[in-house]
């Protein structure tokens, strides 16, 4: 593998044509100047740059990069493109490049080409032209959420169905539902880059909608980032109102509120008297606001009884997305958690996932710290604990206070609402629900709280209201099974973080017994899914400081 450099010109076309990579080979290039860049596969080089150079933004540009190597093929090159687009927007790198038919699709040896990725970007640090390591990129929030990302052929479908939609100027609402991790946020992302990079669509007034204030923050930084896209077009329900837009991307659309359960009950009826509603829920805000509405949704993590319903709303098409791309352990991890939470607990099967159940909370901290420092010797990083809201606050009054106390064990609940997941004293702190929805993390160290238990004599999950302390969580809520379906639905999206592993440490007896005879607890340390103490440092307690 070379990397080759020639001034951006046109005397570069004859040059570049005498290469023995010239005419009628496989090549990725890269051309760029001071402040953009511009990044391309071809097998006509000289042909591709006679091309560009008519391009008045991109004859702009100085300097042409060529990357060759003679075991190359297409689908090689295109990979490559593809990669190196998602890491150069993930260093926050100014691209002239569109997002149309960036897709993941496997071939032959493809091992071996991501091998060969890895030492590319290594020469282009050396080169000066990037700075991060690959793994502190992959931990970012604009690598995450990168309208750059290659679409898994599942998304890509929709996407493809989407635009038909919005071509042919369709009025009302689309639903795009999918479980945890089936890429929503990532497709959204994705279609409005999309639609503001093209002739067609970018003269729209756009805007995405994301309902949770740290969601729509760290959306907002990947915005600032990408040309054509701008934090200004990441809004929150109260905002629709203040424009009226032609199109609306609503993510994560399970936490629209209605009039219910609010902590602010004034702004919310300031919205309603402007758009002339009564009750209106923020669904009906959108509705009012735009022509067109994608809303990307899952029932399943609605946690709030002032969650919106949307028994009553009508779509003009719904979409599903189906396949899997946050967890490593794929559907049948997924399809596990949900046999675990829907009272049918089955063995799970999955691969290359890293799943473990913890007798002693004092190792699961111990486990997910190890993660985040590397010193396991398999770096990972962003490694978090997290847990069910079965704990008050009380660090938040008086932060010398610990809230979650569980035997010798003292913990905190997260101090900042706005990007926990990437502040700087995450790995010390435990994540709610409120403040871990929509994100990612590469493990995740999932507290099952004493408000959920098992029930021998009925043979079924059982919850505490006492135990719950999620205040506006239980308001109004009318029955228990009402209560469960949200609280269920909250480990179901502390459950689905995990990149590459979940750890658990279950708070309640009963439950905890139940779970290891469900699954046999012998099979599942055979297979590694239950942490053996005896092979752990028993003895190592964590300096969890003073309460005092």
């Amino acid at each position: 593998m070379n990397i080759k450099k020639f001034k951006f010109n046109h005397e570069v076309i004859s040059i570049i044509r005498k290469e023995s990579f010239g005419t009628n080979w496989p090549v990725v290039y890269i051309i760029n100047d001071d402040s953009q860049y511009y990044i391309g596969e071809t097998t006509h080089v000289h042909t591709r740059v006679a091309q560009h150079l008519k391009n008045p933004d991109k004859n702009k540009l100085k300097i042409f990069r060529v990357i060759n190597d003679d075991d190359f093929n297409k689908s090689a090159t295109l990979d490559i493109e593809s990669s190196l687009i998602k890491f150069f927007s993930a260093e926050g790198i100014s691209l002239q490049n569109g997002n149309g038919g960036l897709s993941e699709h496997n071939y032959f040896d493809k091992e071996k080409y991501q091998v060969m990725f890895e030492n590319i970007w290594e020469e282009l640090k050396k080169l000066g032209i990037v700075k991060k390591d690959l793994i502190q990129l992959k931990n970012t929030d604009l690598f995450k959420y990168s309208p750059y990302k290659a679409l898994t052929s599942d998304q890509f479908d929709v996407a493809d169905d989407i635009l038909k939609d919005i071509r042919s100027q369709f009025t009302g609402a689309i639903k795009v539902s999918g479980s945890p991790g089936t890429g929503k946020s990532i497709l959204a992302v994705y279609l409005i880059k999309y639609l503001k990079d093209s002739v067609d669509f970018k003269h729209l007034n756009i805007a995405l909608v994301v309902p949770m204030t740290s969601f729509r923050n760290t959306l907002k930084k990947v915005f600032r980032n990408v040309k054509n896209l701008s934090s200004s077009m990441v809004i929150g329900p109260n905002d629709v109102v203040k424009k009226e837009y032609d199109l609306l991307f609503v993510d994560e659309a399970h936490r629209l509120k209605q009039r219910k359960n609010l902590t602010n009950y004034g702004s919310f009826d300031s919205v309603n008297r402007q758009l002339g509603l009564v009750n209106g829920s923020q669904l009906d805000w959108i509705k009012n606001s735009s022509k067109q509405q994608i809303l990307f949704y899952d029932a399943h993590q609605s946690i709030h009884p002032s969650d919106a319903d949307f028994s009553d709303f009508s779509f003009v098409k719904e979409y599903a997305l189906n396949s899997q791309v946050r967890v490593r352990g794929g559907d049948k991890y997924i399809n596990f958690i949900e046999h675990f939470l829907g009272e049918v607990p089955v063995l799970p099967d999955f691969e290359n996932y890293d799943f473990k159940l913890f007798d002693s909370l004092n190792e699961l901290v111990l486990a997910i710290r190890s993660k985040e420092s590397g010193v396991d010797g398999n770096f990972k990083g962003l490694s978090r604990l997290l847990a069910g809201y079965a704990w008050e606050w009380i660090s938040k009054k008086d932060p010398t206070k610990f809230d979650i106390v569980v035997g010798d064990v003292k913990l905190k609940w997260n101090s900042v609402a706005s990007d926990w997941a990437n502040s700087s004293n995450a790995f010390a702190e435990v994540g709610c629900i409120h403040t871990i929805q929509g994100y990612d993390l590469n493990y995740a160290g999932v507290i099952i709280g004493p408000e959920l238990s098992y029930d021998f004599e009925k043979n079924e999950l059982v919850v505490f209201k006492n135990k719950y302390k999620d205040k506006k969580g239980k308001a109004a809520i009318n029955t228990v099974e009402q209560l469960k379906r949200y609280i269920l639905n909250i480990y179901r999206v502390l459950l689905t973080r995990g990149v590459y592993g979940t750890y658990i440490y279950i708070c309640d007896d009963d439950l905890r017994t139940y779970f290891k005879n469900s699954l046999k607890t012998e099979n599942l340390i055979e297979y590694g899914l239950i942490h053996d103490q005896s092979l752990a440092v028993a003895e190592k307690k964590i300096d969890y400081g003073s309460d005092k």
